[in-house]
């Protein structure tokens, strides 16, 4: 029984308790992204938003305990948690993309795609331990979505571009810049 016990809960290199913390704080975190876009109706609202910032968290602690897991320690083998990071971003991208789309001639989803990109971000702030760049990072994004939305809304600008047919700029030609 101890052995499965051991199994089940090894040797932790960041501790159990911070790990939950840095689950919950992504969820948080990643859930704050998440709710302005849920509040104007987007694609990708909250429930995705912190699945994103959650997962990215998880790979990130992965990838930290993993190091220090027996036999991947040795002279022969160097891990890098880098790749971590390159996976969540390319994955994340993935996933973003599926947002962007073209309807009634207008490009749509565009921020939606990179506010999922900033909490994959997030999560692997927290997954890695930088609570303060996460947190940063949430002040920043919001204030990007909320002022950047209020000067669009004040400006009179839809935030989206309007293409013909073939997917180019209205008025552009293929090949000319």
């Amino acid at each position: 029984m101890d052995a499965i016990l051991n199994d089940i809960f090894p040797a932790s290199r960041i501790g159990y308790p911070v790990i939950f913390a840095r689950f919950v704080g992504a969820i948080l975190l990643g859930g704050i992204i998440g709710f302005e876009r849920e509040a104007k109706n987007r694609p990708a609202g909250l429930k995705t938003h912190i699945m994103v910032a959650l997962a990215a968290a998880v790979f990130a602690i992965i990838s930290v305990e993993s190091i220090h897991t027996a036999g991947m320690d040795s002279d022969n083998f160097k891990p890098d948690p880098l790749r971590v990071v390159e996976a969540v971003t390319a994955g994340v991208a993935f996933l973003a993309a599926g947002t962007i789309v073209l309807s009634r001639g207008e490009v749509q989803g565009i921020t939606t795609g990179a506010s999922l990109w900033l909490a994959g971000a997030i999560g692997l702030c927290l997954g890695f331990g930088h609570w303060v760049i996460g947190f940063a990072a949430v002040v920043a994004g919001l204030a990007i979505l909320f002022l950047v939305g209020f000067m669009e809304d004040r400006l009179d600008l839809n935030g989206s571009m309007p293409v013909d047919a073939d997917g180019l700029p209205k008025g552009k030609k293929p090949g000319k810049e």
